[in-house]
């Protein structure tokens, strides 16, 4: 791989059940207008770095790597 997981298991689900909350209820409650749509794609980033377990920003910000199970 070319990353090293900074997001553990738990932040993972909260990420991808965050991530489908904001899609969801940035359509329905916004619309299809261009701010629905920006909210709905930073959903699906949220929901994304769930799913790979990789957040550029908090690598960024510094956060170490997850240590595997041993």
């Amino acid at each position: 791989m070319f990353y090293r997981k900074n997001v553990g298991a738990g932040e993972r689900w909260g990420r991808l059940l965050g991530g489908a909350l904001i899609v969801a209820c940035s359509l329905t409650l916004v619309g299809l207008t261009p701010l629905g749509i920006a909210l709905a794609l930073s959903g699906v980033v949220t929901a994304l770095t769930g799913l790979v377990g990789y957040c550029p920003m908090c690598a960024l910000a510094g956060r170490a790597p997850v240590e595997g199970p041993k």
